[in-house]
């Protein structure tokens, strides 16, 4: 029977392989769905139901990467000598629940899940006019929706472990954990601490991960250097380019080399600006319910996929739009009473 965690890094370690697990599974169901499809009717395919299936099993991936995150933070806390969930649990009022509902159908942008997973048809029909084969085509377009869907499960992990690190008193900082094989922006910031309220750099198909602090304490995380050493010449080469790893052997500072916020956003992924999203803001959600008690005129729209009406009809709010636990964590400006506030507002907490 395998030793259950007993360090930050095995704590660490496991929650990566549940997150790399989850996001595996469901990849696998997707893979099996795109099989079905054909270049000629993608577009419908993914308004149809194959497209619905999808995104519902990439909401099912987010929310029970979700469900995990407070349990996560809390052993980490207990084993760096912190209050456990257990302790917790005698008062009730000191750790407020997790919502993991909040965390899904949301793309890492903040724009709805199902819109992003629709891209992929568009990219089918950009190759196919690009003169490329059905077949090629649909390889690239399932390239993109594996890249879109394991993102969205990724980021929905990161968030919710933030939000829980909020939520925990004993919880003060994170560092960036990076594991190989990874790129260049990602390695050079192994082992960075921030506040645990600071927004977490990452790209599309980024799998690093937060290791959260009971105290300001440097972990035994590798440093860029030591990645870098990890590699041999020919991955040092791809992942730097030939001039930059050459550079870095020759003692260059890594960080000098790379400028690890190129291609690196906090809740900016796929060009989107916004940091609010209106996704989970309907009656039938924890902050539509807030919203609707709190007095918010709630009108009622019709449902939609990929910009088409359905037959479903929902109350949302006209007022008040959803802002993104990130975008919290800016304005609250490391007062947690705040946060907690405005995470309980916007439906992430009970």
């Amino acid at each position: 029977m395998a030793t259950p965690p007993e360090t930050p890094a095995e704590l660490g370690q496991a929650r990566y392989e549940q997150v790399a697990a989850t996001i595996r599974a469901i990849i696998e169901q997707v893979q099996q769905i795109w099989r079905t499809l054909s270049a000629a009717t993608i577009e419908d395919d993914l308004m149809g139901e194959p497209g619905a299936t999808i995104a519902a099993a990439a909401v099912a991936g987010q929310a029970s990467v979700a469900d995990a995150a407070q349990a996560y933070i809390a052993a980490q806390m207990a084993v760096q000598g912190g209050l456990s969930l257990a302790e917790a649990a005698l008062v009730p009022t000191l750790i407020p629940p997790l919502i993991p509902s909040a965390f899904t159908g949301i793309a890492p942008g903040g724009g709805a899940l199902e819109t992003l997973l629709y891209l992929p048809a568009v990219g089918v029909r950009r190759r196919l006019a690009a003169g490329l084969s059905p077949e090629e085509a649909m390889i690239g377009g399932l390239v993109d929706m594996t890249m879109y869907t394991s993102t969205a499960i990724a980021d929905a992990a990161r968030g919710a472990d933030q939000v829980a690190m909020a939520a925990h008193p004993s919880c003060v900082a994170y560092v960036r954990v990076v594991r190989l094989p990874a790129c260049r922006n990602c390695i050079v910031l192994s082992g960075q601490m921030y506040t645990r309220s600071e927004g977490f750099l990452r790209h599309p198909n980024c799998d690093c991960q937060t290791l959260p602090l009971r105290e300001h304490e440097w972990p035994g995380i590798a440093t860029p250097q030591q990645l870098f050493e990890q590699l041999d010449k020919e991955q040092q080469q791809r992942v730097f380019t030939v001039a930059g790893a050459r550079a870095i052997r020759a003692g260059a500072d890594i960080g000098q080399v790379v400028n690890a916020r190129r291609g690196m956003s906090t809740a900016h992924l796929y060009g989107r600006d916004l940091q609010v999203t209106s996704e989970g803001a309907t009656r039938r959600s924890a902050y539509g319910r807030s919203r609707d008690q709190a007095g918010d005129r709630m009108a009622r729209v019709a449902g939609q996929r990929h910009g088409q009406a359905t037959s479903a009809r929902y109350f949302r709010s006209t007022r008040t739009p959803r802002l993104m636990p990130e975008e919290i964590f800016r304005i609250a400006d490391d007062d947690r009473d705040e946060e907690l506030r405005l995470l309980r507002r916007y439906g992430y907490i009970a």
